[in-house]
Formats: C-alpha cells, structure tokens, sequence
C-alpha cells in the first residue's frame, strides 16, 4: 500500500506535437514523453513512469488529459 493517497495517480498533459503525433509531460514531475499515435503514447508514458519511480513508490494509477486547440469560424 502506498504511503500517501498522493501517490496513487499521475496526470500527464497531452497535446499534439509540431512535429506530428503527441507530446505528454506528467504534472508535478519531471517526466516527458512523445510518440506518434496514442497507443504508442500509453506505452511511452507507461515506460517514463516505470523507469521514473521505484516500484514502491510508482503510481497504480496513470491519467492523460488530453488538451487540443480548435478554432472555430463564425
């Protein structure tokens, strides 16, 4: 069991790459990751956190959030 509830879960926020695919960068830790399409994303960013933290210390739970900008014309 985890020592706080803080560690249960990470955010990562998602947003489309310049470059093409997706770009992830987990909130409150220096932890980034990009691919090109979403499955190969959630395997990324389950990679960067099972090379970031410890087993003892590694979140059960992993969160993206994805954020896209959309213009709309009136």
């Amino acid at each position: 069991m985890k020592s706080s509830e803080n560690n249960r879960e990470i955010v990562f926020m998602v947003e489309d790459s310049h470059e093409g695919g997706f770009e992830a960068k987990a909130l409150g830790h220096s932890i980034f990751t990009a691919a090109d399409t979403e499955k190969d994303l959630k395997a990324a960013v389950q990679d960067a956190v099972n090379c970031h933290f410890e087993a003892e210390e590694r979140p059960e739970i992993i969160r993206l959030h994805f954020v896209r900008d959309e213009v709309l014309l009136t």
